[in-house]
């Protein structure tokens, strides 16, 4: 637990990668894996992880980028775009099922029951209340890939400051019935930034936690 508390203050969100540094394909797919077993609303995961490598990519998605975070966009290993599903339903649910029953070898009846809690939770949100639920799932889904990055020494950047409809635009998710979420670019802090040498800052614990 210790060694997960000292990569929490090793980390921070770099401003300028070292791009003669990438991220190993088999760290890469360590994080997928990690992020695959992310904490989700029922387990229901509404949504899907795009993983930008291509330079060409990056850079076209630097017209989307805000602040300044285009050097960011092109000098990282990768991009890691969490995108809610639009309008979550039935079809999302029944697909979520006949996974479970698929790999918990169980017949669909078994989980009948759970589909209709599920479906009960989605169809009393509007959609767009059941567009922002999917969208926090994301978020959630960020936070497990900046953590997890974060024990192997990989640095990330996290980021929703950016124009989400040009992101859409560029990587035709709307056609795909997806939504760009929240981004995070990972890779290797160069030795340049400064951000690297400040103190992390964080309430103290009496100002943050509230025993009752």
């Amino acid at each position: 637990m210790l060694n997960y508390i000292d990569s929490l203050k090793w980390r921070y969100a770099v401003k300028k990668y070292d791009t003669t540094k990438k991220v190993s394909a088999e760290d890469l797919e360590t994080l997928k894996e990690a992020v695959r077993h992310s904490v989700s609303g029922f387990g229901l995961q509404p949504y899907k992880i795009l993983i930008v490598e291509t330079q060409s990519v990056k850079e076209q998605l630097t017209e989307a980028a805000g602040g300044n975070n285009k050097n960011v966009f092109a000098d990282a290993s990768h991009l890691f775009i969490f995108a809610n599903e639009q309008n979550a339903g039935a079809t999302h649910v029944d697909n979520y099922l006949n996974n479970i029953t698929t790999q918990r070898n169980v017949a669909k009846e078994a989980v009948s029951g759970f589909g209709d809690y599920i479906n009960g939770f989605l169809n009393g949100l509007t959609e767009e209340q059941r567009n922002n639920w999917a969208a926090k799932q994301a978020y959630i889904a960020l936070s497990t890939l900046i953590n997890s990055a974060a024990l192997l020494k990989i640095d990330a950047t996290p980021m929703e400051g950016f124009d989400a409809a040009k992101v859409n635009q560029i990587l035709n998710l709307e056609e795909k019935g997806l939504n760009a979420a929240v981004m995070a670019a990972i890779g290797y802090r160069h030795e340049e930034d400064a951000m690297q040498h400040a103190k992390k800052v964080r309430k103290p614990n009496e100002e943050l936690f509230i025993t009752l």
